[in-house]
């Protein structure tokens, strides 16, 4: 079995992104792992030449200025990366710029791998998720954050990136055939210093003109107000290895009341219904289970 690993990224330094942290926690199940790095501001292309790994290339590229909309770029890059990968491999590991594997979740992963290998009706393996917020030390738990994903494709040549890179399709634009397994990937998008969070939602701006979220950061002036969120969980676990450098060094304050829920009667209702029976009326699936 033969594994590889594909992201991409551009502005890592500027927008603090953790790509180095997303790289190696997945590079103990990668034979080699592909990385797409765009023309940027600052120094993202040694940022990922300094990953002192054999396994990584590096692939030069140049984002479409013209597929901005709706995230489409993104999957465009992401296409670039997996498309760059060797013909033999088998499995191959999407992560983005701002996630991270736990390393607790490495046999797991393995063992799936190595389980479906040989399946032909697996197309993919889907993973859950935990999305921090504000701090380290809380996570969303209300619906607005998706609670799985596609993260592990089999290399087939006819699955490509779907809409804004969150997902994948076949070519013939069909939802891929997945087996949900017992893993997390660690979503940090949402965890920086308040004043680049600012920069990087007004940057992102260009990509996702009607996200609610970027439009409220855009209004306020300075920073980003972390305090307007509907519900956060605390967070109790651990995190993974990679990301001590960086948990240690969070230097802004942030507190949120856990007790607080900011919904509507319409998300109370729907939420109290997940909550007894684990069914989340009108989630978004971009897969088969």
């Amino acid at each position: 079995m033969k594994v590889a690993g594909f992201s991409f990224i551009r502005n890592a330094v500027q927008f603090d992104y953790p790509i180095v942290e997303a790289i190696t926690s997945i590079l103990p199940l990668c034979d080699e792992f592909v990385i797409a790095v765009g023309d940027s501001d600052d120094d993202t292309l040694g940022l990922i030449a300094a990953i002192p790994s054999d396994k990584i290339r590096i692939i030069r590229t140049t984002w479409d200025q013209t597929a901005r909309v709706g995230g489409h770029v993104l999957a465009q890059e992401t296409d670039k990366a997996l498309a760059a990968i060797s013909p033999d491999v088998d499995w191959a590991f999407y992560i983005q710029g701002d996630e991270v594997l736990h390393e607790q979740y490495i046999p797991v992963v393995r063992e799936a791998m190595e389980r479906y290998l040989d399946d032909p009706d697996v197309d993919a393996l889907l993973f859950k998720y935990l999305h921090f917020y504000g701090s380290y030390s809380f996570v969303g738990d209300s619906r607005r954050w998706y609670r799985r994903e596609v993260r592990v494709i089999r290399n087939t040549g006819n699955i490509v990136s779907y809409k804004d890179a969150q997902g994948f399709r076949t070519r013939d634009n069909q939802k891929l055939k997945v087996k949900l397994i017992d893993a997390y990937i660690y979503h940090y998008g949402w965890v920086k210093p308040p004043e680049t969070q600012k920069k990087r939602l007004r940057h992102t701006n260009h990509f996702w003109n009607d996200a609610n979220q970027i439009a409220e950061a855009n209004a306020t002036l300075d920073h980003f107000d972390y305090s307007k969120i509907d519900s956060l969980a605390h967070f109790t676990g651990t995190h993974p290895s990679v990301m001590k450098a960086r948990v240690d060094r969070l230097n802004w304050p942030f507190t949120f009341d856990t007790s607080q829920k900011r919904y509507s009667l319409r998300v109370r209702f729907l939420t109290f219904i997940e909550k007894l029976t684990g069914w989340r009326i009108g989630e978004y699936k971009n897969y088969k289970l």
